[in-house]
């Protein structure tokens, strides 16, 4: 017979013990039982994660700790050395508000972050997930952190019919009644690594499970059909037009891009508005534009063809900024990084 609900006690010691012998080993994670992890470590983690893999965050965050090991060394930083070392990780309003709130921990705080959930969401562009997980997993805080892994093992644990995003705060409810004095650090990472290693969004392995004992999804026989999801609108698609400007050394013409908006403060290439009708062809200086033609992608709210035009003209030094083709392609956004390979070489004048 299935149970009628989970037995709270039960699921927390048998996660916990699981933990204990299987936490993931991450950069910016101490091991179950040892001494808390720094809150800069596990405040600059959990800004990279969000809307990011694990794997694809960790080079990112090496990479950051080593060129700024503390946040007063991060809120000296230049915007643009931030935002380019941001590069590749997409959704670059998380690194704006990382500057900003990195400045306020250094500047109202002495360089040291605040130890309570309410003082962690108080600082800029923290919200409410961030301030619970570094108040968890950082200060040992007992506070309820729910992302998605969370959210799923949950949704699975008690088999909840209502969909998502509306399941969200029944969600929260059912993830807060675990939550106690008892090593919460701990169990946050637990939660997170049984969605992420075990309970995952397709074909969970719920024989490896340590509570498929208590679980309501898996007793029903069809564990994957949680969390329900709500039927998705059509992403919109957008249309554009980007222009690789070379000069006669091969060097690239990059812009910085309006601190408000989509890409915000990065470093880009010049390109028209990005609309859902046919996009005018303006270049934006004289030159002799070769058709490159287009790349494809995929931002959260909508998907965009990007039509490419080349040309190589002389170097306006006031204009842009003319960098080395390499270093180029380092700085820009993913979008751009593609329609300056689509152009290919330069044709050198």
């Amino acid at each position: 017979m299935p149970p009628v609900s989970p037995d709270v006690s039960v699921v927390r010691s048998d996660l916990l013990a699981w933990y204990d012998a299987n936490a993931r080993r991450l950069a910016w994670r101490a091991p179950p039982g040892a001494a808390r992890t720094e809150p800069y470590r596990v405040w600059l983690s959990e800004v990279m994660l969000q809307q990011t893999t694990t794997p694809h965050a960790t080079p990112y965050f090496l990479n950051f700790t080593a060129r700024w090991p503390t946040v007063s060394d991060l809120a000296a930083a230049e915007d643009g050395e931030v935002m380019a070392a941001w590069a590749g990780l997409g959704y670059y309003a998380r690194a704006r508000n990382l500057l900003a709130c990195a400045r306020a921990v250094a500047g109202e705080h002495g360089g040291i972050f605040p130890d309570t959930e309410a003082a962690l969401l108080a600082l800029p562009g923290v919200g409410a997930y961030t301030a619970a997980a570094v108040a968890a997993i950082a200060f040992d805080r007992a506070a309820n952190v729910v992302d998605g892994n969370v959210e799923r093992v949950m949704a699975r644990l008690f088999a909840v019919e209502t969909p998502v995003p509306a399941a969200r705060p029944e969600l929260k409810r059912l993830a807060a009644q675990f939550v106690t004095d008892e090593r919460p650090g701990d169990w946050a990472q637990a939660l997170m690594d049984l969605g992420a290693t075990v309970c995952r969004p397709k074909s969970p392995l719920c024989g490896s499970c340590p509570v498929s004992g208590q679980c309501l999804g898996l007793a029903s026989g069809a564990p994957d059909r949680y969390p329900v999801k709500a039927k998705k609108a059509a992403r919109p698609h957008r249309l554009g037009v980007v222009y690789v400007i070379f000069d006669a050394q091969g060097r690239v013409a990059l812009e910085r891009r309006p601190d408000k908006g989509l890409l915000g403060g990065m470093m880009g290439l010049p390109t028209g508005d990005w609309t859902t009708a046919s996009p005018p062809d303006r270049p934006p200086v004289a030159g002799d534009w070769r058709e490159a033609g287009a790349v494809e992608h995929v931002f959260t709210h909508f998907s965009l063809t990007l039509h490419v035009r080349t040309a190589t003209i002389p170097a306006d030094e006031d204009a842009y900024l003319w960098t080395p083709l390499e270093q180029a392609r380092d700085a820009l956004p993913t979008v751009f990084a593609k329609a300056l390979d689509r152009a290919g070489a330069p044709d050198l004048l």
